[in-house]
């Protein structure tokens, strides 16, 4: 019969786990020499990780538009656009028409395509706002403090004007501003149908006018309040289906 140490020697010789080793008398963890390779890579897959999704997310371009003119309504609003398509808008105004006070209105909606397409090739062609923008001519009317920026991973260019004789910043300008007209309908539907739904027919009246000689755009970015009015059986149905025609033209 073999003796208990050498029977112990021997099977810690065979079955000891893989990646470590005994020395004679003890037992010694000390593992074998990994994969260098394999380490490394994976090391510089974790570095990416960190360095890259932080870059990627500062690359995405966003174009925003501001306006300021004390004494209209709304006399201050902002919107911002992503290189995606998603939008924020931003206001200041008087709701109702007689109120003291200014409200702020905040709005996220989701820009068209063809609208986010366009937008961006603008500021393209305006150079992203990098050179000169405004009029010199000082005997212009004043319409409202106006601020174009163009933002992306790698530049920030900005430009305020009142008037400018560029066609791609007149183009903008008047997007923007068609855009916010849009908005500020949107937020007095949403007042007058909680407080004063015998004001809607005639806000409503107004707004399929508009859209129908195009100074209203992104129809869609209200769709919501005009689809709670629809569905609401204590409106007015006349007033219900003319706030179904402007969800129609909305999905055209």
């Amino acid at each position: 019969m073999q003796s208990p140490r050498r029977f112990f020697e021997k099977t810690r010789r065979w079955d000891a786990p893989r990646g470590f080793r005994f020395k004679q008398g003890r037992m010694s963890f000390q593992r074998m020499r990994p994969n260098r390779a394999r380490s490394t890579f994976l090391l510089l897959f974790l570095a990416l990780c960190v360095e890259v999704i932080p870059r990627s997310a500062a690359q995405t371009s966003t174009l925003t538009y501001t306006q300021d003119f004390p004494g209209s309504d709304p006399a201050h609003y902002s919107i911002a656009v992503s290189q995606e398509g998603h939008a924020k808008y931003e206001s200041s105004g008087k709701l109702p028409d007689d109120s003291d006070g200014f409200e702020t209105y905040q709005h996220e909606f989701e820009l068209s395509p063809k609208s986010r397409g366009r937008i961006f090739e603008l500021a393209k062609q305006a150079k992203y706002f990098a050179g000169r923008v405004g009029s010199d001519n000082s005997k212009l009317a004043f319409t409202g403090a106006k601020k174009l920026t163009y933002q992306d991973g790698q530049r920030i260019h900005s430009a305020t004007y009142n008037y400018s004789r560029l066609p791609a910043v007149e183009q903008l300008t008047s997007f923007f501003q068609n855009l916010s007209a849009t908005l500020e309908y949107g937020r007095r539907l949403v007042y007058y149908h909680r407080y004063q739904k015998l004001a809607l027919d005639e806000e409503l009246k107004r707004m399929e006018a508009q859209a129908k000689d195009g100074t209203l755009i992104e129809l869609q970015a209200v769709q919501r309040v005009l689809e709670e009015i629809v569905a609401d059986s204590s409106v007015l149905n006349v007033v219900r289906a003319r706030a179904q025609r402007l969800v129609a033209l909305g999905n055209d």
